[in-house]
């Protein structure tokens, strides 16, 4: 039997995977997290709002005008530190939707090219279920060296990032710890000298920088653009169980609907 491609990747779908993720990151930029690029000018203004809101109750015979002066530092300090938090929060959840939609569209191209040769339901149904691992393996078993590119890295970290930003402790939690703890910043490691906190940190910790953003979103670009424009059939194909199992029943459930119908 002839060779023939199991998985395309044409131009233009490659373009419009890769257009589509890069307005989704200009446009969650410039809607969202545009608003947080002057938190200490909107600090101040909050400490000015305390001020004018209590002048009434200044009474220069029993108040301290310093007293009220540091309750309006405090409360703009107070301010910045929850707009911090939001701002953090945000970027968490750019990221989430980044990943999830490169995610989605990766299982989507897959099941479309398999049901280009394949029949049934079950094997699709699987890459939609399978976790990342297992469809890295998928794709290496391809002869797509999938795990040797720089970009995995970059991606494996951002999955990590996303389930503890959805589900805090955990496994991920461990792994990103031990495989990427520059996502998870001591907030007191300019105070630290000759030993490590690291034993006290927990997903609460988790941040993502602006430049730590680009990165993701660089690798996601790098991925679809290095995605193999022909993955083709060979003699010395061999997926990996999961799949393979999935494939059999599929092949059981056609035999059995076909001899139903002759019967």
């Amino acid at each position: 039997m002839g060779s023939y491609s199991l998985f395309q990747m044409s131009d233009a779908r490659r373009q419009v995977l890769i257009n589509e993720h890069l307005f989704y990151i200009e446009q969650a930029r410039k809607r969202l997290l545009s608003q947080f690029d002057d938190i200490e000018g909107e600090a101040d203004s909050a400490a000015d709002s305390w001020l004018e809101a209590n002048t009434h109750r200044f009474n220069p015979g029993f108040h301290d005008p310093g007293d009220f002066y540091e309750r309006a530092r405090d409360e703009g300090i107070e301010f910045y530190r929850l707009l911090c938090e939001m701002q953090d929060r945000t970027r968490l959840s750019v990221v989430a939707g980044m990943y999830h939609e490169w995610d989605k569209h990766l299982r989507k191209w897959l099941t479309d090219e398999i049901r280009h040769w394949h029949y049934g339901e079950a094997a699709p149904r699987k890459v939609w279920t399978v976790d990342f691992g297992k469809l890295s393996d998928f794709m290496e078993c391809l002869g797509w060296n999938i795990l040797a590119q720089e970009y995995f890295i970059k991606l494996d970290a951002c999955r990590l990032v996303v389930n503890v930003y959805k589900h805090g402790k955990g496994n991920s939690f461990d792994e990103l710890k031990e495989s990427y703890p520059e996502y998870l910043p001591d907030p007191l490691r300019k105070f630290r000298q000759t030993f490590s906190g690291s034993g006290y940190l927990d997903y609460t910790h988790l941040e993502v920088s602006d430049d730590q953003l680009q990165d993701f979103s660089d690798a996601i670009v790098a991925f679809w653009k290095g995605v193999p424009k022909d993955i083709f059939n060979r003699a010395d194909l061999k997926v990996p169980n999961w799949f393979a199992r999935a494939t059999s029943d599929d092949l059981k459930a056609a035999s059995h609907q076909q001899g139903s119908q002759t019967s």
